[in-house]
Parts: structure tokens; C-alpha cells; sequence
């Protein structure tokens, strides 16, 4: 008899422990979500939704920590290092994993190695903006423009190594025009510079630029995606506004779900699928693209393809242009 209860309770014991492998755990222990910039911005957003989305279904709490420094470095060094059982997320972005381990020497993990990718969430394009008081209203008056003020023009951007940097580097490299990149600390101070004239022209994320679009107080010359985005139709890409060398131009900041490398794939399967279920809903959709974002949920494998694309082209770029991080 006394076999049979010990036999019963390790089957029990086993079947619980069996049940705490199901992410997220029995435990209580809180999920959290890592956005490696301050809160407010398109990464952070996209954080909060999900955060939301998850509550709703699990019991666990859904935590999102802000950890913004060094280009998104520090956050995405946290949860590269962490215990891959699914309770440390990261909100991917372009920058943190397909420039930043080309530009910074010194990094301590491997973005490509120590993460592992476990869905696509959204994009947003750039918009090329210049100053109201610049002599062009066009594509093509202002690549003539620049090209008849070589190194004199310059155009600002929210940190070497951002989307909106590398949107002007590839410009320049394409239509060979020759500008001057003023980093900022944020976009909060490159914004009065850019109103003020000191600096002509930013590649600002859209979302953020509408309304000085709107209001008149910058030009809105093409967005740097290949086609016009739904938040804001009425502005053309630079793709199709007649400049040869820009026809295939397409850069787009986008966001994505990652965790520590080792994550079991049923773990990463069955959050996949929560985030697309999340992401498709309709109130949320309309929410996401009301901000400019397009929300396009895909799982790892589509994921993992568009981080080893973007990672060749951006890494050739920072090569043939000398960029280093400062």
C-alpha cells in the first residue's frame, strides 16, 4: 500500500511539474517586457499592448521596465543574458538588431546568437521633412538643391545608428549628394533646430512628424517606405517621385518580440500565437494604425529572415560609409 500512495504521489508531483513547463508557469512570477528606449515611443506602445493582450489571458502579471542607453544596447544586453524560460521579453527594433552589432566594437552578447526571434510586430516608415524656409518643394529641386551646396546642408537625426541616421546615409550614398549628420541626444532636441533652420532636413519617424507636417511648420517631401503609408496617404513615397536612383528606396523602422536564446520552441510557438491573436484584433488594429504603426504579426521563421536581410544591408552600408558610434 505505502508503495502504491508514494508511486500516486510522484505521478501527481510529476504532472505538476509537467504543467509549470507550459509558459507563461504555474508560478506567479511576473513576465516582464524590456523596451530599450524611454517610454512614450512607437517600441514602448507596442510593449503596452501586448502587456495588456496578455493579462487578459494568463494570471501571470505583465510587467514592461523602460531601459533605454547606449542605442538600445543596455536592454537588449539584459535579455540576451537572462534565463530563457519566457518570463524576459524584448521589444526588438531594427537598430538594436541589425545595426547596432555592426556599429558598436565593444558589445558584450551577440544580438544574432543570444536572442532568439519570436515574431515580427509592426512598422512605421520615416518621412523626409526640411525646414519651411528650403528652396524646394519636390524630390527633385531638393537633391539639385543639396548637390549645388555640397557639405554645406545638413540634416539631423535622434542618435548615430537610429533608422532615421541610416535613412540620410543611404540617401546620400544613392543620389550622391554630400550633407552633414547633426546627432542629437533624441528627437526632442533636434526638433527646434530643424523649425529653427539651423539644421535643413530630418528622416523623422512619421508618426511623431505629422503633426508640424500638418500644421505647416515643416515640408513633407516623401515617406521612405516603397509605397505612401495609411496614416498618411495623401504624402508620396520617394520611390515613386521620378528620381531614378531612389526608385527602389525602403526604409522602415520596425518592432518585433524577442527573448533569450534556448527558449523552448513550444514556448515560442504559443506566444507567436498570442501576439498575432492580440495584434489582429480590430480595436487594436485600428489603435496601432491610428498611431502610424502597421501591425503585421508573423512568426519566428519570417522574423529571423527579415533580421538576416536587413543586418547584410545595413552592415555594408556602415562599412563603405566609415560610421562608428560615438
Amino acid at each position: 500500500m505505502r508503495n502504491i500512495i508514494s508511486f500516486i504521489f510522484l505521478l501527481v508531483l510529476s504532472q505538476i511539474s509537467h504543467a509549470d513547463k507550459s509558459w507563461p508557469y504555474a508560478s506567479h512570477e511576473p513576465v516582464k517586457i524590456i523596451v530599450t528606449f524611454t517610454p512614450g515611443g512607437a517600441p514602448d506602445i507596442l510593449a503596452r499592448v501586448l502587456a495588456e493582450g496578455f493579462q487578459k489571458n494568463f494570471n501571470n502579471q505583465v510587467i514592461v521596465e523602460n531601459k533605454p542607453g547606449a542605442g538600445g544596447n543596455i536592454g537588449t544586453e539584459m535579455v540576451a543574458k537572462a534565463t530563457p524560460d519566457g518570463y524576459t521579453l524584448l521589444i526588438g527594433t531594427v537598430g538594436t538588431l541589425t545595426i547596432n552589432p555592426y556599429l558598436y566594437k565593444n558589445l558584450t552578447y551577440d544580438a544574432h546568437k543570444d536572442l532568439e526571434p519570436i515574431t515580427f510586430l509592426a512598422s512605421t516608415p520615416n518621412v523626409l521633412v526640411i525646414n519651411k524656409n528650403v528652396p524646394a518643394n519636390d524630390l527633385k529641386s531638393l537633391v539639385a538643391f543639396i548637390k549645388s551646396k555640397p557639405d554645406q546642408l545638413s540634416y539631423a537625426s535622434s542618435g548615430i545608428g537610429t533608422s532615421i541616421h541610416l535613412s540620410g546615409e543611404l540617401f546620400q550614398d544613392l543620389t550622391k549628394t554630400k550633407m552633414r549628420h547633426i546627432p542629437y541626444k533624441g528627437r526632442a532636441q533636434a526638433i527646434p533646430d530643424l523649425l529653427a533652420g539651423r539644421v535643413q532636413m530630418s528622416f523623422d519617424n512619421l508618426t511623431s512628424a505629422m503633426p508640424l507636417i500638418k500644421s505647416g511648420d515643416l515640408k513633407a517631401i516623401g515617406v521612405t517606405s516603397l509605397q505612401r503609408s495609411p496614416h498618411a496617404p495623401d504624402i508620396p513615397s520617394l520611390s515613386e517621385l521620378g528620381v531614378p536612383q531612389l526608385k527602389n528606396f525602403n526604409v522602415t523602422s520596425w518592432f518585433s518580440l524577442m527573448g533569450p536564446a534556448g527558449m523552448p520552441k513550444e514556448d515560442v510557438a504559443k506566444i507567436a500565437a498570442e501576439v498575432k491573436r492580440i495584434l489582429n484584433t480590430p480595436e487594436t488594429k485600428e489603435r496601432l494604425l491610428g498611431l502610424g504603426l502597421e501591425p503585421n504579426p508573423q512568426g519566428p521563421q519570417a522574423l529571423n529572415r527579415l533580421i538576416q536581410a536587413d543586418s547584410k544591408r545595413w552592415s555594408k552600408l556602415i562599412q563603405e560609409t566609415g560610421i562608428k558610434a560615438e
